[in-house]
């Protein structure tokens, strides 16, 4: 009897472009980068937390800010990464480089253009943002904010190397940088704050000093002629706006996406403030916890943008797709295992954070829905939007992303948690609710096939 064909498997019709070989060689090293930003991040709280609570709060405070720009110009340089990875698939290796040099230059401008609105409108920001706060922590808030401002064109150079390394499969190279990068953070903390009993400087200083140390590291590799993709070894100051437009064309819609998600979060906050302690601490908790089964998801997010560009700037659709279900495969695999362990681990994690009686059942009830749905459709909402963006796909992308966040993630947050009265679950629920539409969305984009005419190059 004749086998009838399982229309879920892509068959090639010609040799694949990546072997598993080379997906896992690219993957792992992307793993290993996400762990180490929780882990130092985890370990940079704990550090600064011997300094005071003024400290702590003033850290978390500025970051909010930080972690906005430089989410922006993290934007900036998937947008790049996009476009060398389709002129890669097009076998365009010249161009590709006039690209990476374009993408390098406009991190660096647009990082300087950023930092100097930062510096000289720095008081309004910082009462536009923070409000009427507490002395000692407005002054450290200033000091924090001063060092660790000038840090952001040394990331986004950075983040844009690292992107263009990530182009040609190489993410190894960018795992050694900061592992580096992250050695000098956490070392150069430990130094200064208990060694030479330093306030918020200790922990910004480091941080200044790791990312200027990576940013000339990761430039400096770059500039390797024997690469695929490299960059010139003179510095390229002279803009060419058709490179810089492909980019932006990008990067634009990823980082009005990425701004408008930090907004709401903050958003979601001040709605959590309201609901008393427990819950402000069940959530920062959560955060916390969520975030680790989630990382091996974050790292596959990232090593998509590579493959999927390539396959769609050699304009064969028949390997996006192939490579998407695989891939989309994988990262069910890792979010399964990830967010299984997260769950059972539960009960030891929340003990180490000492919580109460009453924030610890919360943070239980709130990370098992997170959990369990981030088995059934964190891949959708998440690997797969960077699916259609890595074919340029980016518009729709953005759309989707904002309107689900404010009209399902706020709307139901408040809905389900002030007018319902189920406080931060509702919160929580809300965001289930925003991933859930956000996937149907997704889906129907990916099936429908319109993806497939969002190429840049």
């Amino acid at each position: 009897m004749r086998k009838k064909k399982d229309k879920n498997i892509i068959q090639l019709d010609k040799p694949a472009l990546f072997s598993n070989k080379f997906l896992v060689k690219l993957l792992w090293p992307l793993f290993v980068e996400q762990f180490l930003l929780f882990a130092v991040g985890l370990v940079d709280s704990m550090m600064v937390a011997s300094v005071g609570e003024a400290a702590v709060s003033a850290v978390s405070l500025v970051d909010s800010i930080i972690i906005l720009m430089i989410n922006i110009m993290a934007a900036l340089a998937t947008g790049g990464a996009i476009i060398v990875g389709q002129y890669l698939g097009q076998k365009k290796n010249d161009e590709a480089k006039a690209a990476s040099d374009q993408l390098v230059l406009a991190a660096l401008l647009i990082s300087l253009l950023i930092i100097a609105v930062m510096y000289v409108f720095k008081n309004g920001i910082m009462a536009l943002v923070f409000g009427d706060i507490e002395a000692d922590v407005s002054h450290y808030c200033n000091i924090y904010y001063l060092i660790v401002t000038a840090s952001i064109p040394f990331i986004s150079i950075y983040n844009a190397g690292a992107a263009l390394f990530r182009s040609i499969g190489n993410s190894k190279i960018t795992m050694r940088i900061s592992i580096v990068m992250n050695l000098i953070n956490v070392v150069g903390n430990a130094v200064l704050i208990f060694g030479f009993g330093c306030g918020v400087e200790g922990v910004a200083i480091p941080t200044l000093v790791s990312r200027i140390v990576a940013a000339v590291a990761i430039y400096m590799l770059l500039r390797n002629p024997e690469l695929i993709v490299h960059i010139s070894k003179k510095p390229v100051f002279k803009p060419n706006w058709g490179y810089i437009k492909k980019i932006l064309k990008i990067g634009v819609p990823n980082g009005v996406e990425n701004s408008m998600f930090q907004l709401g979060k903050l958003i979601l906050l001040s709605m959590i403030a309201t609901f008393g302690t427990s819950a402000i601490a069940a959530n920062a908790v959560g955060n916390a916890i969520a975030m680790v089964g989630c990382l091996s998801g974050m790292a596959m997010n990232l090593g998509v943008v590579p493959v999927i560009s390539r396959c769609v700037g050699a304009g064969d659709y028949q390997q996006a797709r192939f490579y998407t279900h695989k891939l989309m495969k994988w990262t069910y695999v890792a979010m399964f295992i990830g967010s299984l362990l997260v769950w059972f681990c539960l009960p030891l994690f929340l003990k180490i954070y000492g919580l109460s009686d009453e924030t610890a059942e919360l943070a239980f009830k709130i990370l098992t829905i997170n959990c369990f749905s981030a088995i059934c459709i964190w891949p959708l909402s998440f690997t797969l939007p960077n699916i259609l963006r890595a074919a340029g796909d980016v518009t729709f992308t953005m759309l989707v992303c904002v309107l689900s966040m404010w009209i399902f993630r706020i709307f139901c947050a408040y809905f389900m948690g002030v007018y319902m009265g189920l406080g931060l679950i509702g919160v929580w629920t809300a965001m289930i609710v925003d991933w859930a539409v956000r996937t149907v969305f997704f889906i129907a984009r990916y099936k429908g096939g319109k993806w497939k005419k969002g190429s840049v190059v």
